[in-house]
């Protein structure tokens, strides 16, 4: 049987802050609200960075505007690179059969010896 997670209110983790800021213990605020310790410390770290972001609702904090632009010029500019590879990725594939219809020259090599193929 799986445990469930209890969800709290954001007006119940400010009523909780506030007592703490007022000069109750966490263990006794804790003991009281009937919730960890921990989760006490983390809610005041929490409000005392930034009052009004504080707690902004249920689940994972939202991404700042900011970086969501940030990041989609990113795709949008990795979508643009993309683009232009696989023009240039056309391109060669286009001039391959048309470099194996074109005669190779014949070898220029020359022997390990130093003299031509022919000359013995």
């Amino acid at each position: 049987m799986g445990l469930s997670r209890q969800r709290f209110t954001r007006e119940f983790k400010i009523t909780a802050v506030r007592r703490l800021q007022q000069g109750e213990t966490v263990a006794v605020v804790a003991r009281a609200l009937e919730v960890n310790p921990g989760l006490l410390h983390r809610w005041r770290e929490e409000y005392q960075q930034g009052p009004k972001k504080a707690f902004p609702g249920s689940g994972r904090r939202g991404i700042e505007p900011d970086r969501v632009a940030q990041l989609e010029r990113k795709i949008g500019q990795q979508a643009l690179e993309i683009d232009f590879l696989k023009g240039c990725l056309q391109s060669i594939e286009e001039q391959r059969p048309l470099q194996a219809r074109q005669p190779q020259p014949p070898s220029t090599r020359k022997s390990k010896n130093g003299e031509g193929e022919g000359s013995r």
